[in-house]
């Protein structure tokens, strides 16, 4: 089972924009679906889906709130504060859900209604 400071280095490198950070921590086949948007396969795909997402915003942080393991997989509560690029700030509840091979995630599933972040 993966510590709490595991997924806050996670978060961190997502916070820092890190699109290099955040894959060392999938696996090469790693599926990954923010939201309700089509899933992204294979890191090149995940590379390109969360390049595009962090052009789109100015800043984000994320507050880990509860966390649940068990071997293989894991479970991330929070909220995450976003500054758009307009300069309009929005906080969103989320919560992640992870299956892992050892210590990297191969099926990554972030469930947040992203509407405001993305609203005119």
């Amino acid at each position: 089972m993966l510590s709490d400071e595991h997924w806050r280095r996670l978060f961190a490198a997502v916070d820092a924009k890190n699109t290099e950070g955040f894959l060392t921590f999938l696996t090469p086949d790693a599926f990954f679906r923010y939201g309700s948007n089509a899933p992204a396969v294979g890191v090149r795909a995940i590379a390109s889906s969360v390049a595009e997402f962090f052009a789109a915003i100015r800043f984000s942080e994320h507050r880990l709130l509860h966390t649940w393991s068990q071997p293989g997989s894991a479970v991330c509560q929070g909220e995450v504060a976003y500054v758009r690029v307009d300069g309009r700030s929005v906080v969103l509840p989320f919560c992640n859900i992870f299956a892992l091979r050892g210590d990297r995630i191969y099926r990554y599933e972030i469930y947040i209604d992203p509407t405001p972040l993305m609203a005119p």
